[in-house]
């Protein structure tokens, strides 16, 4: 075969193999359902699949805990490329070694708090704060809350709701109370002392569940929550008379996290997908659909939007972080604490 014939013929299987390198590929992303599937399949992944034609993008759909256990049934044997988790379980999912380092290039434009340990990145926030009844405390002739003592409020007792220690809103309250005590994550028990000695009175419901909470405002029962962002925009939205509030001692992050998983068959894919969770185009449409706040501090929203969701150096760098290597080892031994002295 003459030289110049075997260097098309070279050149043509180049690229043909380039081609095929895409072809046929399939990315497993684990993230939660309800409105993050429908966002996930219906806005992101045909975006994603366009750029990278012969791709594939399917969801495996779970909670945080959930996702994380298929993480560890497939820890020989992974299957899914990318796990979109919350902050705890996903601190969980890197010190079981399961995440890869990210690529430096897609911190670049981020918060440094979402920069979570270099094997995993921040694509959302969510405030834990306080959620009132802006009517009802109008009615009582009370002011707006502003501090996490408000839950406390005698002329509050019975109208308010801390979640379980199940939910991330209640382990984010006992840590919170722990700090104002004079302790913290790693000394939990002026917390503890905190639940079960001054908000005990006050608290109608330790109601995990953010379907039932919103029921508990709409029919009057519940006045004043410990609540996150994302749900309080979602009842607002319903036309219910309810604010977030920021409280002055801090309102602390909750950060939804993605990381690409170690020894998963598309390791480029999976950084790619990363990459593409970065953008600020990807974070508008999170905001718009989830209420997560951008971690990109390039992103630019609406001054309508801006106030629905953790936004800006300011709001972000004032957050309260917890501690989640600590808290995670210890926290089956407090839920069943919890569970023996704080919901008895």
């Amino acid at each position: 075969m003459h030289f110049r014939t075997k260097l098309a013929v070279a050149v043509v299987a180049a690229l043909c193999s380039s081609t095929v390198v895409w072809a046929d590929q399939t990315l497993y992303v684990a993230a939660n359902g309800g409105s993050t599937e429908k966002v996930m399949k219906e806005k992101l992944f045909p975006v994603f699949e366009k750029e990278h034609p012969g791709v594939k993008v399917v969801q495996v759909t779970g909670t945080s805990t959930q996702s994380l256990a298929k993480l560890q049934a497939q820890r020989n044997n992974p299957e899914i490329g990318v796990a979109i988790l919350d902050d705890g379980p996903m601190w969980q999912a890197m010190q079981l070694g399961f995440c890869s380092d990210v690529n430096s290039d897609t911190y670049k434009n981020l918060y440094s708090m979402a920069n979570i340990g270099g094997k995993a990145m921040g694509v959302g926030l969510v405030a834990t704060g306080l959620a009132y009844n802006t009517e009802a405390f109008k009615k009582m002739g009370l002011p707006a809350p502003d501090s996490w003592e408000d839950l406390l409020n005698p002329k509050l007792k019975q109208k308010v709701v801390i979640p379980s220690i199940t939910n991330t809103y209640g382990l984010h309250a006992l840590v919170v109370f722990a700090r104002l005590r004079g302790g913290g994550e790693k000394n939990i028990e002026p917390g503890f002392k905190a639940m079960i000695e001054e908000a005990q009175p006050n608290v109608l419901s330790w109601e995990p569940a953010p379907g039932k909470l919103a029921e508990l405002f709409q029919n009057g029962s519940v006045l004043l929550a410990a609540h996150g962002s994302g749900r309080v925009q979602a009842l607002k939205n319903t036309g219910f008379p309810v604010e977030m509030v920021y409280p002055k001692e801090g309102a602390v992050s909750l950060q939804i996290a993605a990381c690409a998983i170690e020894k998963s068959p598309e390791p480029e894919l999976a950084q790619a997908f990363l990459e593409f969770l970065s953008r600020p185009e990807t974070q508008t449409i999170l905001a718009q659909s989830e209420g997560w706040g951008p971690t990109n501090k390039t992103v630019e929203l609406s001054p309508e939007l801006a106030k629905q969701v953790p936004y800006g150096a300011d709001a972000v760098e004032n957050m309260l972080v917890v501690d989640w290597t600590t808290v995670n080892p210890k926290r089956n031994e407090w839920t069943t604490r919890w569970n023996r002295t704080v919901e008895r």
